[in-house]
């Protein structure tokens, strides 16, 4: 297993980090700053977050032995080696979670309802800890970007006003965002997602179709 290892994170050079969806100072020590970069271990967690196509929030990566003896951590612990990652399941089904980590290659799974996270490692294989309780609510299914259903629209397609629709359906994607983020306290709405998804498109295009007439009236003023 290839491992780099710098003092802090801001030595790690650009050229040495190939993880887009990451930062060295998300892996790194939240003791020291110390970074320890096991090269497999941020592979596979690349591969995960390419999988689940969502973010992973990290509670924890690599931790230098001082730090990880201050919190309390395994004596022999894999975060010290860089091959462990705590992860947030607030934006994650557990049961998909772990399913996905496992595919990708990781071995070692704690479970930390409790506290909202589940811990992997390259292994050797194990598990502890609690189950997480199965959600009362699934995941709302993922929906197609309001910019794109604009964008295959046979109405606007070609004409000016599919830019300033697509830029007026952002709020859609933004609301959409929130309310995928936070269903856990907000589930009863989910049924209704795309009705509203609709709902603020045709706001959307009423408020194009105001702006070319008052461009229009404006013109026809001029010619007079």
């Amino acid at each position: 297993m290839p491992t780099l290892t710098y003092p802090h994170w801001r030595d790690v050079p650009a050229s040495a980090w190939r993880w887009p969806n990451f930062s060295a100072a998300e892996i790194a020590c939240r003791g020291t700053g110390a970074i320890k970069i096991n090269t497999e271990a941020m592979d596979k967690l690349q591969a995960l977050r390419d999988r689940l196509g969502k973010p992973l929030i990290i509670r924890s990566a690599y931790r230098s032995p001082e730090h990880n003896q201050a919190v309390g951590g395994a004596p022999a612990s894999k975060h010290m080696q860089g091959t462990a990652f705590d992860i947030a399941m607030s934006n994650h089904d557990p049961a998909a979670f772990e399913a996905a980590a496992r595919a990708v290659g990781f071995l070692g799974f704690g479970y930390y309802p409790r506290s909202g996270f589940m811990h992997i490692d390259l292994g050797p294989a194990r598990s502890w800890g609690d189950p997480f309780p199965a959600r009362p609510v699934p995941f709302a299914p993922e929906l197609t970007p309001a910019r794109e259903v604009l964008s295959e629209s046979r109405t606007l397609r070609g004409s000016g006003a599919a830019g300033a629709a697509t830029v007026g359906a952002a709020s859609v994607e933004v609301l959409q965002d929130i309310l995928l983020e936070t269903q856990s306290t907000i589930h009863p709405l989910v049924p209704y997602l795309d009705t509203l998804r609709w709902v603020l498109i045709a706001i959307a295009l009423i408020g194009i179709a105001v702006t070319i007439h008052a461009r229009l009236d404006d013109w026809k003023r001029g010619q007079r």
